[in-house]
């Protein structure tokens, strides 16, 4: 990677491992259920969490939208949080696909709903109303500067759920990044949830594709879903076999990009100009802000970056940028960075 590339961990290119797998991988039509690399990686997916079943998706967008349609049936409603990616940015996915009404309610700093207002919200039995029948959560919460949701979080929301008989579903497009940074196993947080959606191309490294889990029955009703939004998928092999390096290798290394990750948000916090609270770098994903009497704006920065030193920053649609650390930004690139907007900022 030539670049340096901040924008998101989806810029990650595939290892040149996963290339090497992918073109030597034996392949078949997932359909018919006959790609025996889908197979592996979904039993791989499945005995990680601690689930019955996996699916392979296009998409963490997809893998969240037939994880609704398969718990949910038309006319029913998901409870989200107002800053989710399920609510923000999958352009109205559940009540276009599924008819699926969602009610967004507040979230707290790092991102976690408030069980006593998810009771509160929970429908009463009423022909006037939607039926409840899901809770969504996320994990890291990328709307809260990528916060690790702790595993207290998720085992109040199961005790909410069991008590009004309603299914968890669990955006955890990052989720491998959210135990890295809380030293667990992925099983302790899956327990308590009864589908996760995970990203395989993001810190994962994966060129696609995302992986649903859950039992076998929900697992059933998601490729139902997949095959009807169009996800169906044949010699899907290919960037399976990417996947499955995505889960045996590429979990272990994570907390190196949130070494990389903090190591950015120190140092531009010695800046001048820059409005940033280090503590608030959970995980790989460091936001920060210009000082009101800085000499340039947003536009300036990350133009300057990228014509003058080849570096790619997000911006969060003119409220800050947003710095995401994956496979290919190593110490040295953090470095190179800091220098290139100290030279900005000072000249």
């Amino acid at each position: 990677m030539k670049k340096i590339d901040f924008r998101s961990d989806t810029v990650s290119w595939p290892t040149p491992q996963m290339r090497e797998a992918m073109a030597t991988a034996e392949v078949g039509d997932d359909v018919y259920g006959d790609d025996p690399t889908v197979n592996k990686l979904q039993e791989l997916a499945a005995e990680m969490t601690g689930k019955e079943a996996g699916l392979f998706v296009t998409s963490g967008t997809q893998g969240n939208q037939v994880a609704l349609a398969a718990h949910c049936n038309r006319g029913d409603e998901a409870i989200v949080g107002f800053d989710s990616h399920i609510f923000k940015y999958e352009a109205g996915g559940a009540g276009v696909l599924s008819s699926i009404t969602v009610l967004p309610l507040q979230t707290d700093d790092i991102g976690r709903l408030d069980p006593d207002q998810i009771r509160q919200f929970i429908r009463v039995d009423d022909p006037h109303l939607p039926s409840s029948r899901l809770i969504c959560a996320e994990n890291s919460s990328g709307g809260n500067h990528g916060a690790a949701l702790p595993v207290s979080y998720f085992k109040e929301l199961r005790e909410v759920a069991d008590e009004h008989g309603l299914s968890v579903h669990l955006d955890g497009a990052r989720v491998f990044n959210a135990t890295a940074a809380l030293g667990i196993d992925i099983k302790e947080l899956a327990q308590y949830v009864d589908s996760i959606s995970i990203c395989l191309s993001k810190g994962l490294c994966s060129p696609a594709g995302s992986i649903v889990v859950g039992s076998e029955e929900i697992i059933y009703k998601a490729r139902r879903a997949r095959k009807m939004f169009g996800g169906g998928l044949r010699q899907a092999g290919i960037l399976a076999s990417a996947g499955i390096l995505s889960l045996t290798d590429m979990t272990q290394r994570l907390d190196q990009d949130h070494k990389c990750a903090k190591m950015l948000a120190e140092g531009l916090a010695q800046l001048p100009y820059i409005d940033i609270d280090p503590e608030k770098c959970y995980t790989n994903m460091v936001f920060f802000g210009l000082t009101e009497d800085a000499p340039m704006s947003e536009t300036d920065i990350t133009g300057r970056l990228k014509d003058e030193f080849d570096i790619l920053m997000g911006g969060t649609y003119g409220a800050g940028f947003r710095a995401v650390t994956h496979y290919w930004i190593d110490e040295d690139k953090v470095a190179k960075t800091l220098g290139a907007m100290k030279t900005i900022l000072t000249q």
